[in-house]
C-alpha cells in the first residue's frame, strides 16, 4: 500500500547555546532517532584505519544525553578532547591516549552503555588510493609520519575517500559540501588556492567520521529545513596545528563571516565552536528565525567531551510549524473588450509557462455596455516585469491594475501514486491533521481512456484509492 505523508512543516531546530562540534551534532541526531545500524555500516564502508566507535548514553550537566565517541589509536590521536593539551602546558607531540570511555563528560556511574562498537577498517581501502597523502618530512618517525598522513589530506583526497564509501548520493553531496566550506575558509585564512589547501584537524580521521556521520544521519532523518538562530562561542586561546590561536580560531571566523551566521561571544574560557561544527552549521542552516508558534515533535541531546563552564550539550529539536503558511504576492488585472477568446487562451498558456501562479479571465460588461473580459494574473514580485511584458505584447490592453495581497497556503505536494489502473499524479494538501487528495486531470484523462471509463468515474476511483493510502 502506498503511504502519503506530508512533512513539509517538520524542521530541525539547533540550539547551540553551548556551541557545536562534529561529535555533538552526530550524537544529537542519533538521539533524535537516526538509524545507528545504517550509520555504522556507512562509516565502515570508508575503511579508515586506527579507529573504533562507541555510542552510549551519558549524564552531562545532570541530563541524559547521547555520546558519539570516535576512539583513535596512538598513531592517529590528535588530542582534540585533551584539555591539558588544548589549554594547558601539555607537550605538543604527546602521544598520551584518551581513555576508551567518556568519563571526562562526568557520566553518572549508572549510565546506560549501548555497546555499539565499530572497529573501522583494519586495512585501508584499495578503492581510494588518491586518499593517501604521502607529503611528509622524511626525517619523521614512523608514528609521526602516520600522524601527518591522516592529518594533512587535501580536498581531492577526501573527495576520493568519501566517494569510495557506500554513502547515499544525498549524504555524499552534503559531506562534500561541508568539506568544501572548510576548504574555502582555509584557503582564505592561509592565502592559498583551494588545490593547495591541506586539512589538519578537520582532515583527521575523527573529523572525517564526524562529517560523514552528520551527512548520513541528516539523510536518514529526511531533514531538509534547519533553523539555527546563532552560535555561542567562548573566549581565550586554544592549541591547534599552528600553535596557540585566539578563539574563535581563524577558520571559524572565516566560515561564520562567509555564511553570515550570527555569533555571541560568551565569558566561557574555551573553544565552543570547532571548525567542523561551524562548517556543519553553515552547510545545514536554511533559516535563522523560529516560527512564533510550533510543536516540538522530538528532542535529541548530543554531549560534548570538553569540560567548560557551560552545559556542553547540543540540543536538536524536530519541530512542526503550526501556523498557516502565508506569503505576499501580486495580482495584476485589466479589462479587455477587443480580444477574442482564442487570443486570451493563448495569453493564458504563455503566462503560465512564464511562471504565473494562476491566470483566469471572467466575462464583464464595460462602459457603453460592451461585453468584455477581466484578465487576472497572480505572480511573485520577481515575475512582475516579465509577465507585464507578455500581457502588453499579446493583448490590446493599454494599462494594468497591480496590488499586493496576502496569500494563505496549505502544505501540498504532487505525488506519483501507483493505482490498480496505472500511475496517477495526485495533489495532496494538509489542513491540521487531515490530508486531502485531488487527482490531476491529465492523469485522470489518460487512465480513463486506458481503462474505458468516464472522467468522473476514474477521478472518484483515484481519489478514493489515494485517500485509503494515507
Amino acid at each position: 500500500m502506498n503511504q502519503i505523508n506530508l512533512n513539509k512543516n517538520e524542521t530541525l531546530y539547533l540550539d547551540c547555546a553551548s556551541g557545536i562540534s562534529g561529535d555533538m551534532m552526530v550524537a544529537a541526531l542519533l538521539d533524535l532517532g537516526a538509524d545507528r545500524k545504517i550509520l555504522l555500516e556507512a562509516l565502515e564502508s570508508l575503511h579508515l584505519e586506527g579507529v573504533r566507535i562507541e555510542i552510549q548514553d551519558v549524564i552531562k550537566s545532570g541530563l541524559r544525553a547521547c555520546d558519539f565517541n570516535v576512539i583513535l589509536d596512538d598513531a592517529h590521536e590528535n588530542h582534540d578532547h585533551n584539555m591539558e593539551y588544548l589549554h594547558g602546558t601539555g607537550a605538543h607531540h604527546s602521544h598520551e591516549t584518551m581513555p576508551d570511555s567518556v568519563e571526562n563528560t562526568h557520566p553518572d556511574k549508572n549510565h546506560t552503555l549501548l555497546n555499539t562498537k565499530c572497529p573501522m577498517g583494519e586495512h585501508e581501502s584499495t578503492a581510494a588510493p588518491a586518499a593517501r597523502n604521502t607529503h611528509h618530512h622524511p626525517a619523521d618517525s614512523a608514528s609521526h609520519s602516520e600522524h601527518a598522513h591522516h592529518h594533512g589530506r587535501n580536498l581531492s583526497d577526501i573527495t576520493a575517500l568519501l566517494t569510495a564509501g557506500h554513502l547515499t548520493p544525498h549524504a555524499l553531496e552534503l559531506a562534500l559540501k561541508i568539506f568544501q566550506i572548510v576548504a574555502e575558509a582555509e584557503s582564505q585564512v592561509h592565502g592559498k588556492p583551494l588545490s593547495e589547501v591541506h586539512f589538519h584537524e578537520v582532515g583527521a580521521v575523527d573529523s572525517i567520521i564526524d562529517i560523514a556521520a552528520v551527512a548520513v544521519c541528516i539523510d536518514n532523518l529526511g531533514i531538509e529545513q534547519v533553523i539555527l538562530p546563532s552560535l555561542t562561542e567562548g573566549c581565550g586561546q586554544i592549541r591547534c596545528q599552528h600553535g596557540l590561536l585566539p578563539i574563535p580560531v581563524p577558520a571559524v571566523t572565516a566560515i561564520i563571516t562567509a555564511h553570515k551566521i550570527p555569533v555571541r561571544i560568551s565569558s566561557v574560557q574555551g573553544e565552543l565552536v570547532t571548525p567542523t561544527g561551524a562548517a556543519i552549521a553553515a552547510a545545514l542552516r536554511t533559516s535563522e528565525t523560529l516560527p512564533n508558534e510550533f510543536k516540538i515533535l522530538r528532542t535529541g541531546l548530543g554531549a560534548g567531551k570538553r569540560d567548560y563552564e557551560t552545559p556542553g550539550i547540543l540540543r536538536a529539536m524536530l519541530i512542526e510549524d503550526t501556523r498557516m503558511d502565508c506569503d505576499h504576492i501580486l495580482v495584476m488585472e485589466t479589462n479587455i473588450d477587443d480580444c477574442s477568446g482564442e487570443t486570451l487562451g493563448f495569453v493564458m498558456e504563455e503566462l503560465l509557462s512564464a511562471g504565473a501562479l494562476d491566470v483566469f479571465y471572467t466575462p464583464v460588461y464595460m462602459k457603453k455596455h460592451r461585453p468584455g473580459y477581466q484578465l487576472n494574473v497572480m505572480c511573485t514580485q520577481e515575475k512582475r516585469k516579465e509577465l507585464e511584458a507578455l500581457i502588453f505584447r499579446h493583448t490590446t490592453t493599454i494599462g494594468l491594475r497591480i496590488h499586493e495581497v496576502t496569500r494563505t497556503k496549505l502544505p501540498r505536494k504532487i505525488i506519483s501514486l501507483e493505482t490498480p489502473w496505472g500511475m496517477a499524479d495526485v495533489k495532496c494538501c494538509q489542513f491540521e491533521d487531515e490530508v486531502y487528495c485531488y487527482p490531476e486531470s491529465d492523469s485522470v484523462i489518460r487512465l480513463a481512456k486506458q481503462n474505458e471509463m468516464s472522467f468522473s468515474e476514474m477521478y472518484n476511483k483515484i481519489k478514493y484509492y489515494a485517500a485509503s493510502a494515507k
